[in-house]
């Protein structure tokens, strides 16, 4: 497969290259600056430079051209004000999906996160974050031509993954390594019978694979 990531240097972006680059997978990275290039190759993915944040929608159509999946894990970052919160979270999520319509990939998986919501109340930057997410996540779902999956994870750690998970619609609030969100990542992208469903993900007692394989019906 070919596989392409939108936010290509995130911290679950990267685990996630390695994967399914040791798979075989054809994987490219979308970034915004040319010196984040070396860590995607060391990653074993190809480096595309490209800012959502300001790119059309045909641009980045033009990146996704001939990709099997499309994957959305990009963010503002837990520093960023709120106008970022609105332009990455929700713009470039919207953006990329309108990009992956344009170009023929229907396969499209999102990064989310736990609590998003379009009618999440507040003003507090984390408030307009959940809105953010929740309004990218709404129009995601609203598109027919997506065979869209939206994971949404627990609290994410640095500590090493574990393998095994709690993934369901609706998990409660929970920690999780990085290592296993981008582990499930790699089992969604693979298992398009998880098209149209929404789930939660947090540390579990269940295999990555069987746990993907149950919430897909298998």
């Amino acid at each position: 497969m070919r596989i392409v990531i939108a936010g290509g240097h995130g911290q679950i972006a990267l685990r996630l290259e390695r994967l399914l680059a040791a798979r075989g997978d054809e994987v490219a990275g979308i970034i915004r600056r040319a010196e984040q290039g070396d860590d995607l190759r060391a990653a074993g993915a190809e480096p595309v430079l490209c800012d959502l944040e300001s790119a059309s929608v045909e641009e980045v159509a033009a990146h996704l051209q001939g990709a099997d999946a499309a994957v959305f894990a990009a963010g503002a970052g837990p520093g960023s004000d709120v106008t970022r919160k609105e332009t990455v979270d929700k713009g470039a999520a919207i953006l990329f999906a309108e990009a992956a319509e344009r170009a023929g990939v229907r396969r499209h998986v999102v990064v989310s996160s736990m609590g998003a919501d379009p009618a999440h109340p507040g003003d507090e930057v984390f408030d307009v974050y959940l809105r953010a997410k929740g309004e990218a996540d709404e129009y995601v779902r609203s598109r027919p031509s997506l065979d869209w999956t939206i994971l949404r994870p627990g609290m994410l750690t640095n500590d090493a993954g574990t393998g095994l998970v709690r993934l369901e619609a609706h998990t409660g609030r929970g920690p999780i390594p990085r290592d296993d969100v981008a582990a499930t990542l790699a089992e969604l992208v693979d298992t398009p019978a998880t098209a149209g469903l929404t789930l939660e993900v947090i540390s579990g007692s269940t295999p990555i694979a069987v746990a993907v394989k149950a919430v897909a019906g298998n």
